[in-house]
């Protein structure tokens, strides 16, 4: 049995079916979850990873575990894993914990705490997820919209379900234990050009409208810590060359070519009309 934390999102949402799909035995966990929000069959704990003492229940019975960057004790968590039976975690953390590490503090706790665990472990390294554009998602419905800093600068995204693929993959099999993955799509896209992939796929247009570092310092600042904020800033705006470098870890891992951002925009349309 394997364990899906954040079990509701965008990632582990795809994890979850495919899984389900592939007839293992999963237990989704989420903050808020029942049994509703994932396929037939599939056990569904509501738990939070800040509080790690309400998770053995999850975990009994676990052979591995998918972990998410979440709560303040990793340590702990791990502990009522291993405890519960779980010899494999895979932890979905960021490409910032290796390319900025003072900023993304967190998920380096989250990853040390993994590699000293003892346990079979594979580090996902995501860069950032086409999914982000879920943020423009009012704006573009209502008012055909979409605002963000640095409007011509490009990043390779990744489409969130070539994560939970990846995620999967190293789940299943113990050819990848040990490894540290940085997953990135095929190509880097601009905000302006994701809005405007976006547009295409709507078959109408969307005015992009460019913010200055301390319009979106504003808003980052009240659902991110500053430190974190500072970081993603420095990301999205001076990246460097590695953070924009194409990575071939997920074709590498799936043996195919990571998805593009349109093929993203086009299966959540509805989200945007």
């Amino acid at each position: 049995m394997i364990v899906v934390t954040g079990a509701t999102g965008n990632v582990g949402r795809t994890l979850v079916r495919i899984l389900t799909e592939d007839q293992v035995p999963v237990t989704a966990v989420a903050r808020h979850i029942d049994e509703a929000q994932v396929p037939p069959g599939v056990r569904a704990v509501a738990a939070d990873l800040a509080e790690p003492d309400g998770l053995r229940g999850a975990f009994e019975g676990a052979e591995a575990l998918f972990l998410l960057v979440a709560g303040e004790r990793p340590y702990d968590i791990l502990d009522v894993a291993e405890s519960a039976g779980v010899r494999k975690v895979v932890l979905l953390s960021s490409q910032g914990a290796g390319t900025r590490p003072e900023a993304y503090a967190h998920p380096r706790r989250f990853e040390a705490a993994v590699r000293e665990s003892g346990l079979d472990c594979t580090i996902l390294r995501s860069g950032g997820l086409d999914s982000n554009a879920f943020a423009w998602a009012e704006s573009i419905r209502t008012r055909r919209t979409a605002k963000a800093p640095f409007g011509d600068m490009g990043l390779p995204f990744v489409d969130p379900d070539d994560v939970a693929a990846v995620a999967a993959t190293t789940l299943l099999t113990h050819a990848h234990t040990g490894a540290t993955y940085t997953l990135t799509g095929p190509a880097p896209t601009t905000p302006r050009a994701r809005a405007a992939a976006i547009a295409t796929t709507l078959g109408e247009p969307v005015t992009f409208v460019e913010q200055t570092r301390a319009e979106a310092r504003e808003l980052m600042e009240r659902f991110m810590p500053l430190p974190v904020v500072e970081g993603t800033l420095a990301l999205l705006g001076e990246p460097t060359g590695e953070e924009q470098r194409v990575s071939p870890d997920v074709e590498r891992v799936l043996g195919r070519a990571p998805g593009a951002f349109a093929g993203w925009a086009e299966r959540n349309v509805a989200a945007f009309r």
